[in-house]
Formats: structure tokens, sequence, C-alpha cells
């Protein structure tokens, strides 16, 4: 981890330790005044199920698959920052049932006031990154910030007719996640000295891992909806699929894999802002066990840069593809179930 041009790029943003994206509510008010888009029949996803990438159908056997993220430093190592940021933007490709082939760079640095080395770590991070994951870049966009921001646009493939969205969950499934939580308090607790060398590094493996053997490995099982969990944190995206599936969904807390000492963390004050935000957001929508304390609340709403995907698929290969994805190397658990009942409600058991 030790980087010789490492600097505390953390402390420039106030919003460090989560990537957080503008709020649900906060952002349904931005829009709500705007006109509708236009129709298009050959737009397969788009805003209406807040789904991870917009999908446009090209012909019958070739669909574009569309997505952007950035977001200000989350660790100090330049070169992680790029991994991490770059590994966060193809996941929703992935997530999509999709093959990513194209990224653009986006960029915001304040280039008179640091090293235009960290900015150059920054990129390379995020070139080996795309390198991994088969991508070509074609280009990008920067300017001149007082903050550092970077992140990609990225473009992939898939057929019409295998396009994965957070919307298709049945009763009956299982679900499967395939990174562990806990993510935002871990790098809240680095820009505030309190996580150590191995939980940084621990964090920054896990961010910057791509969901492509993941993605891949769920091609050959009968998967109904899939998800990234980002910023929303997990019960977020368990709701939107939960609401765009009509379904109810059931999230055993015992089962959900997280970072070590995130409870330690979390009690020493190291919750973020966006994390607070997405539970708040969440009244009405779940129900917890009486006996769950605040802390394992946020814990289950933590808000996520780069976490892993959550896979909705039936009952009989749930087992199976957790096996292949176990063998593929994905750190990967059956957290929960899909049922019929209370449609858009989640039970935390």
């Amino acid at each position: 981890m030790t980087n010789t041009n490492e600097i505390k790029l953390t402390s420039f943003s106030s919003k460090a330790g989560c990537g957080c994206k503008i709020g649900p509510a906060d952002l349904a008010q931005v829009l709500r005044d705007l006109p509708p888009a236009v129709p298009n029949p050959d737009l397969l996803v788009g805003l209406d199920t807040s789904d991870d990438a917009g999908v446009y159908r090209l012909n019958d056997e070739m669909a574009l698959v569309q997505t952007v993220d950035f977001f200000t430093p989350i660790v100090d190592d330049p070169y992680s920052f790029g991994q991490v940021a770059a590994a966060n933007a193809i996941s929703d490709i992935y997530a999509m049932g999709g093959k990513p082939l194209t990224a653009l760079n986006i960029v915001a640095f304040p280039i008179s006031t640091l090293d235009k080395q960290i900015l150059t770590d920054i990129l390379r991070g995020a070139g080996d990154k795309l390198k991994e994951a088969g991508i070509t870049l074609v280009g990008g966009h920067s300017i001149d910030d007082k903050e550092p921001k970077f992140g990609l646009a990225v473009t992939g493939l898939v057929h019409p007719d295998k396009v994965r969205t957070n919307a298709g969950a049945k009763s009956g499934d299982k679900l499967i996640l395939t990174k562990p939580i806990g993510v935002g308090i871990t790098t809240t607790s680095i820009k505030r000295g309190l996580a150590t060398e191995e939980e940084i590094e621990r964090v920054t493996n896990v961010m910057s891992t791509l969901n492509k053997a993941a993605s891949e490995t769920m091609e050959a099982f009968d998967v109904h909806a899939c998800t990234d969990v980002t910023g929303f944190g997990l019960l977020g995206h368990a709701s939107e699929m939960a609401k765009g599936s009509g379904t109810g969904i059931r999230i055993y807390k015992e089962q959900v894999p997280t970072l070590s000492r995130v409870r330690e963390l979390a009690e020493a004050g190291a919750v973020p802002g966006g994390t607070k935000n997405n539970f708040d957001h969440l009244q009405g929508d779940v129900t917890f066990p009486e006996a769950m304390d605040q802390i394992d609340q946020w814990i289950l709403c933590d808000a996520v840069t780069s976490g892993g995907l959550l896979i909705s698929v039936s009952d009989n290969e749930a087992d199976d593809l957790l096996l292949k994805l176990q063998e593929a190397g994905v750190d990967a658990a059956i957290i929960g179930d899909v049922s019929a009942e209370n449609a858009g409600h989640i039970n935390v058991l």
C-alpha cells in the first residue's frame, strides 16, 4: 500500500468515506418538475426503476449498456483510488449482464495545488483496471477544480433478451451477495485515522475487485434480477429491487458478510452521513427486529463504494450458483429470499 506519492486525498472531501450519491428522495425532488423523456421503443431500461445502467436496443441481437460514475477520493493512495473508481464504474455494466467495451475518463483536479504525478497515478490505476476488464480507453474530459474527483463513463453490449435488471425478482428466489458490506464505515474510519493498515488494504482490495467473475458466472443460471450494491447500501438497493419487482424481500442479518471491526468502528463514530441518510430514507420500507440496535441497522444501510452484486436466483439453482461463485474466487453468500407477501417491503430477520 505504500506509495511515495501518497497524500491525504480524502482530506479534500467532506464526503470521503462513502462516495455518496445524491439520495433518492432529493433526486426525486430535483427531477419532479422536469418534462418526461420522449418515449422510445428501443430504450429497454431507463429511469423508471432506478436501475444501474441504461440499455438501448440497436437491433434484435445487440443492445448498448451505458453508465457513468465518479466521486471524490475515499483512499489516500492515488493509484488505488484510480482502481477503485474504475471498478465501481464498470460494475454497472456487469450488473446488467453486459460485457464492457469502452470507457471515457472523467477528471476534476486542482492542477495548481496538487502534484501532477498524483493525477498520473490515479489514471494509471484506472488504466490497469480497464486492462484487467478488457476495456478500451477511448478518451475523456478534465477540468481544473479545487477538489479532486475521478470516474468513468463506460459502454458495453448485451443481448436484448439477456438484460439483467433490478426489477425481475420472483417469489421463492434466493438472494446472493458477492462482496461484504461495511465499506462506507471502514473508509470513513480511514479518514478519521481509526483503521489499521490491514483494514485499509482489505477494504481497498474489496472495492477494487471487479464484479467480472460474478457476472460471468451467473450467466449460466436462472437469474431473475441483479443490481450492484453501491451508494444506497444493501437495504437501499434491495428496496429498489423489491419495489421494481413487486415482491417482498427478507434479509437474514446473520448471513450478511461484513468487513472486520465494522461494528466497533461504527460505535467509535465512523458512520458516514450517506449511511444515515439511507437509513432515514428507508423508514416505512424496512422492518427491523425489535432487538436490533441502531448500529446494526446502520450497518445494513451502509453506503458502499464498488460493492458486490445482489443476485436474485431461482431457489433450485441458488446453491449451485453459490458454489460456482466461490470456486471462481468470489466472496459470495446467500443472505435472503424473495416473497410474494409485503410487496415492496423488506423484513430483516
